[in-house]
C-alpha cells in the first residue's frame, strides 16, 4: 500500500513537470514565431560590445576593503539620498482635523 501511494505521488509530481497539454497554443512549438530574431542572432558576428571583454577593471582596493570591513562589523554608511528625485521636499506632517 505504501509503495502504491509513493508511486502515485511520484507520477503526480512528475506529471506536473509538463505544460504541453494545458498550454493550448496554435503553434508548432513554444519558440515558433521567433524566426526573424533567430536569423538576426545567427548572422551576427559578435553581439557584445568590445568593452564587454575588458577584464582590466579599475578599482580602489583600499576603498573596497574598508567597505567590506564596515559591512562585516555592521557599521554600514547610510545612503546619501534614497530618492529618485533631485528635488528636496520637506516632510508633510499630518495634523488631526479640527472641529
Amino acid at each position: 500500500m505504501r509503495g502504491a501511494i509513493l508511486a502515485l505521488a511520484a507520477t503526480t509530481l512528475l506529471g506536473a513537470c509538463t505544460d504541453m497539454y494545458l498550454d493550448r497554443r496554435d503553434t508548432v512549438s513554444f519558440a515558433a514565431g521567433d524566426a526573424p530574431a533567430s536569423n538576426k542572432v545567427t548572422h551576427m558576428v559578435d553581439p557584445w560590445p568590445l568593452y564587454a571583454g575588458d577584464r582590466n577593471i579599475a578599482y580602489d582596493g583600499e576603498r573596497m576593503a574598508a567597505a567590506a570591513e564596515r559591512y562585516r562589523t555592521d557599521k554600514v554608511k547610510p545612503l546619501a539620498g534614497s530618492s529618485t528625485s533631485s528635488l528636496k521636499y520637506d516632510p508633510v506632517l499630518l495634523q488631526p482635523a479640527s472641529k
